[in-house]
Formats: C-alpha cells, structure tokens, sequence
C-alpha cells in the first residue's frame, strides 16, 4: 500500500489540523498555571502572547502544533482570552511569518520539557515501530500507535506523510524479519504440499485451503467424521509438528487470519516471501483448532446421547409413577372397592361350590355302611 493511499485526503486534513474538543479536554489541557502566565508574557505584543499560549496548551493535548494556530477551537482560544485578559481577535494575526511560529514553538517545547526529532528519536520510533509491526500489520493502527508513543515520550510528532513513510519501512522490515525466520523450515517438499493447499481439488470441489475454513455446523456424527479427515489430511502434511515458536503469538494469528481471509488465486499472485509464511503459520494453527473442534464435537455428541438417555429414564419413570397414581385411584374409589368385594366373594363361594362332593359321590359313600348293617 503506498504511503498516500492509507488516509484519504479528508483524513489527512483532520491529522494536519485542530479537532474538536470537549469540556474535560479543555479544562484539563488550556487552563494555565502562574509559571505558564508569566512564560508566555515575556514575547511582546498581545498577539504573540495569545499564539504563544495556545501553543503551549495544545502541545501536550495533541503531541504536535498545527500550523494554522488562528483555527484552534474557539473554547479554547476563548478561555486563555479571557485568563490573560486579551481579545480573541488578536489571534488572527500570529504566525503570518513561519519563522516566528517555528521559533516560539521551540521556545514552548523547551520550557515545556518537549523534544523534536533527531537522529536519536528516529532511531527509537523505528525500533518500536518494527516491535508493532511484529504483531500488527495495520497501517493506520501503526500510525496511531507511534503518534501515542511520541505523545508519551514527549516528543513533537513530525508529519504525516513523514511517519507513515516509518510505518511502511517497519511493515516491510517485519516481512523481511518474518521470511528469515522461517524460511529453514521450506523444504522443497513442503514448499510443493503448500502449493497443493491452493489448487483445486476434485475429491473435495473446491481448493483444501477453502476445505479446511469450513467449521462443523453441528455435533451429527457426518460433522465428526468431516472433522477426523481434516485432522487426518493434517497430520500428513505433518502440520501438528511444525514449531512456529519464533514469531510473535500476534505475528502467527495475523498471518493465519490472512490466510483464512485471502483465497487461494490471491495468495498464489504473492511473493514466496509473503505466500509460504502465511501458509505455513495456517496449517499450524489449523491443526490447532481442527483438534479442538474434533474434541467438542466428541464432547457434544456424548453429552447429547447421556442427555437423551437421562430423558428416556426420565420419561419411563413418569410413565410408571402416573401408572401407580391411577392405580391408588382405584383403590381410594368406595365404588370400586364394593365391586372388588362383591367379586372376591363370588370367587370364594365358586371355589367352595368346586370343593363341594354331588348327588353320586355321596350315594357310594353310604352303601358299603349298609350292607355292613
């Protein structure tokens, strides 16, 4: 990306210049001290005294001046009016020479306790700002990064087009720095499976770079099976060996994000510099997150059959407990307990009736006592 494509123009303006401010900013930053009354006293006429003193203030809030100081925000030329008792229209005409607003903000920035840039300060921005690239690659969050680290260092910010020039050398020598690491684990093998991973595949209908970016959309032992041929196309290319150590945890989540994002013709239009480590750091954080997806998904069907076990036995037991309930129903019911009478005597009078001999049986009973008499 070149240096002018990252802000556009609008953005670049609000970079350049004053914005907005709010109560807590303007208290906190344009309110000043009896030492910065008597500072900005010493420059002669109103004018110089009012443009000296919004310098003063703004420095610390924004780590840098604006070179048009007449914009600043009406609040806040306002309230350093009304402290130093000066008309706010006397602001119109400071800095109309260069010059002496690069001078006074010398003058501010010494007594202030600010520095400019110098070899020095250069030096430090670029080594923190290779430290960030390592683990981000935006070139706006880069950008806000340094700006927030000159405003704590108290160091004046120089120009946008100046820092971002620093940001994109550090982006660049973080690639470098990247492909140095790693590069001993390219193989020509493993340079070729890489590839692979960017061609399309007639078993699976589309590239395994895009195979493997689909997550299970359910625990159904299909997704556990999809998930275990990941794992195992994985394991081949031996992704779960691969020590990636060397780089930043950041470093290897951003490249594995650019992985994931990109397609395969647009890795494939890259560099071997820039292609191989963002293949490289995707297979081993997809052997990663494979293995755990396999491990929930597991994890999910076996809770999900126990769950349905406990509602089976759950279930059954109701079934049984409703069954008793009607049973006791019956039982407390006076009319049932009548008939449940009624028919057990009916029983015990058929049984005695079975047990009772006939008309026959006793007939030869008496006989033999006849013929005895």
């Amino acid at each position: 990306m070149a240096t002018q494509d990252v802000f556009s123009a609008e953005e670049l303006a609000r970079l350049r210049g004053f914005p907005e401010i709010n109560r807590a900013e303007l208290i906190r930053y344009f309110t000043l001290t009896g030492a910065d009354e008597a500072f900005v006293r010493q420059f002669r006429r109103e004018r110089n005294v009012l443009g000296v003193a919004v310098q003063l203030c703004t420095l610390p809030w924004l780590g840098f001046v604006p070179d048009e100081v007449a914009l600043a925000p009406e609040p806040a030329v306002g309230r350093l009016s009304q402290r130093l008792g000066i008309a706010m229209g006397e602001l119109r005409g400071y800095g109309e020479r260069e010059q002496t607003r690069t001078e006074h903000l010398r003058e501010v920035a010494g007594y202030a306790g600010w520095r400019s840039m110098d070899t020095d300060e250069w030096k430090d921005l670029d080594e923190f700002l290779f430290a960030r690239a390592m683990e981000h690659d935006s070139p706006k969050l880069l950008f806000r990064l340094a700006c927030e680290y000159l405003l704590s260092s108290r160091v004046i910010r120089p120009g946008v087009i100046l820092l971002l020039r620093r940001v994109a050398a550090a982006r660049a020598r973080a690639r470098t720095e990247t492909w140095t690491q790693v590069k001993h684990l390219l193989s020509d093998r493993r340079c070729a499976e890489l590839d692979l991973l960017l061609v399309p595949d007639a078993y699976l209908g589309r590239t395994p770079l895009a195979w493997l970016g689909v997550g299970p959309t359910s625990s159904s032992p299909a997704a556990v099976k999809a998930e275990l041929e990941k794992l195992a196309y994985l394991r081949r290319l031996d992704a779960h060996t691969l020590d990636l150590s060397m780089l930043p945890a950041e470093r290897r989540r951003f490249l594995a994000g650019v992985g994931r994002r990109l397609t395969g013709q647009a890795l494939q239009r890259r560099e071997p510099e820039r292609r191989y480590p963002v293949l490289l750091t995707l297979l081993s954080q997809s052997a990663v997150d494979v293995l755990d997806e396999t491990l929930l998904l597991f994890d999910q069907a076996i809770s999900g059959r126990e769950a349905a076990a406990k509602q089976k036995v759950a279930d059954s037991l109701a079934e049984r407990a409703k069954g008793g309930a009607n049973r006791r129903q019956l039982l407390d019911d006076p009319d049932h307990r009548a008939r449940h009478r009624d028919r057990r005597r009916a029983d015990r009078r058929h049984a005695a009736h079975q047990r009772r001999p006939g008309p026959d049986a006793r007939r030869v009973g008496r006989a033999p006592r006849a013929v005895a008499a």
